[in-house]
């Protein structure tokens, strides 16, 4: 079915639908928010998002049961204080709130028996336990077979190697996280397209299920829900939840792009269709929006994905070292006294010159959290170079490593899709590092567009809205009006200025 022409056809037959306000949950791996967003009329034609936020909380891993484990009770406890936050802020301004949309990071997932009980907190991808699960797999289903199916790039944390680990998936479904929280609103079990692309266990043509390789894996067929696309409806808030929160039990859970960075991609103020992007956050998200995916040798070999985004599109990417490597080393310097803000402290790696040492930021040895400045200093020991013991030295060697992975990631992109651009998006909170958009500019020797920040909440909101009728079209409209409610930034590569 054409998605476009899908939802301007429900919005047409009922009237003017009623005006109201979205809750988007938006929750990454170090902290998660609530906010309300509403589509507002502005002079002749105008329109835009306007986005609060009603409620932010932290998130991240716990040692728990021998393993690192994610605090799912504490996070969704936070998911409830937000949407009731939510509901008593919609109330005061007499809005409604018409649905509410689920948006986190990928792969992981909790394991729910036939009662609707998760039978254990869920581990986290940077848990050890999916080391020894690689070599298992790739003994029953050959690399290059599984690529060629599913598209996805190789990482050990992928949902197929912690499937591996598990002993007991009889009698139990396995729900990736932002379709864990939806069932616990709902009682709906779901599992959303964009984020059931990251299993290696999703085709990459079909868009569905590849039960064939459950089946070579061991694991029930019916291990996941049926799928899911962003824009329907999951299901209605249960009685029991729409008390506790204070929104009627008719309130909608909209499926969106539930994995964060299909969210984010759709949001991408994009007015041109050669465009890369990087979703720069936490990880970062490196690629092209294709419309077929590239399932090629020399594509495997680049470690390319191949991931679903909104209105079937893909997002041919990779999955890179990204912001993690900064938050961590902060982290270690704040512990040990050193606690200069984070505007200072990019000032000082600006003035520093070019050409230092640089790291590979993909690298698995900076998976796990201990001492990152440490482990910097310890990798670039082992290319032969030195880097001071320095704040703003190791800092600059993190920007100019993810600047260098950027764009060697963007110019492989464009060989192995027969696709190039002529400019770079960057969405999310690294859009907001100036230094590091530079360097990315001067790097690519492209055009580099900074913003939304919010891009993960604005696609959010931007499907729900879609799907209640407030908008229409398809991508290029909903980033039209994306841009079009954010200050964007523009940054040209270095010699260009010249």
């Amino acid at each position: 079915m054409n998605t476009t022409a899908h939802h301007a056809k429900e919005s047409a037959g009922g009237g003017t639908p009623a005006r109201g306000v979205f809750a988007a949950v938006d929750i990454g791996a170090s902290s998660g928010r609530v906010i309300l967003g509403r589509i507002k009329d502005g002079p002749g034609k105008d329109r835009r998002v306007e986005l609060e936020v009603v409620h932010r909380f932290p998130n991240g891993v716990v040692e728990l049961d021998g393993g690192l484990r994610w605090d799912f009770d504490a996070l969704f406890d936070e998911v409830l204080a937000g949407l009731s936050a939510a509901a008593t802020v919609a109330a005061v301004q007499d809005e409604e709130i018409t649905s509410i949309g689920i948006d986190t990071w990928a792969v992981d997932y909790g394991l729910v028996n036939a009662a609707g009980e998760l039978v254990a907190q869920p581990f986290s991808y940077r848990d050890d336990r999916n080391h020894a699960a690689v070599a298992p797999v790739h003994q029953k289903l050959d690399p290059a077979r599984l690529y060629a199916t599913t598209g996805l790039q190789f990482l050990q944390f992928n949902t197929v190697y912690q499937l591996a680990t598990e002993r007991a998936l009889n009698g139990v479904q396995a729900l990736l996280i932002p379709d864990l929280i939806a069932f616990l609103l709902t009682g709906i079990r779901r599992t959303e397209a964009t984020n059931a692309s990251t299993t290696g266990l999703f085709d990459a043509v079909a868009g569905e299920w590849a039960t064939g390789f459950l089946t070579a894996l061991g694991l029930p067929r019916k291990l996941f829900p049926p799928l899911i696309q962003p824009g329907d409806t999951v299901g209605t808030l249960l009685p029991e939840i729409a008390a506790r929160v204070g929104l009627p039990a008719s309130t909608k859970v909209v499926a969106v792009g539930s994995h964060d960075t299909a969210s984010a991609v759709a949001a991408v103020p994009a007015q041109e269709e050669n465009f890369a992007y990087i979703s720069s956050g936490t990880w970062s998200l490196v690629g092209l929006e294709l419309r077929h995916p590239v399932l090629t040798d020399a594509s495997r070999e680049a470690n390319f994905t191949n991931e679903r985004g909104v209105d079937g599109t893909i997002r041919y990417l990779r999955n890179m070292g990204g912001l993690w490597l900064l938050s961590e080393c902060q982290r270690t310097w704040a512990a040990e006294g050193f606690t200069t803000e984070l505007t200072a402290l990019l000032t000082a790696a600006a003035a520093l010159p070019p050409g230092g040492p640089k790291i590979n930021p993909d690298d698995s040895y900076f998976i796990a959290p201990d001492n990152m400045p440490e482990r910097i200093r310890a990798a670039v020991r082992g290319t032969g170079e030195l880097l001071a013991d320095d704040p703003a030295a190791i800092t600059r060697c993190i920007m100019d490593s993810l600047a260098a992975g950027y764009a060697k990631a963007i110019t492989a992109a464009e060989r192995l899709a027969d696709h190039s651009v002529d400019v770079v998006h960057v969405v999310g909170g690294g859009s907001q590092n100036g230094l590091l958009c530079q360097l990315t500019a001067d790097a690519t020797g492209k055009r580099v567009v900074a913003g939304p920040v919010e891009a993960t909440a604005l696609g959010n909101v931007l499907v729900q809205a879609r799907a209640a009728g407030q908008v229409s079209g398809g991508l290029a409209e909903l980033r039209s009006l994306a841009g079009g409610s954010s200050a964007l930034q523009h940054f040209t590569p270095a010699l260009s200025r010249l």
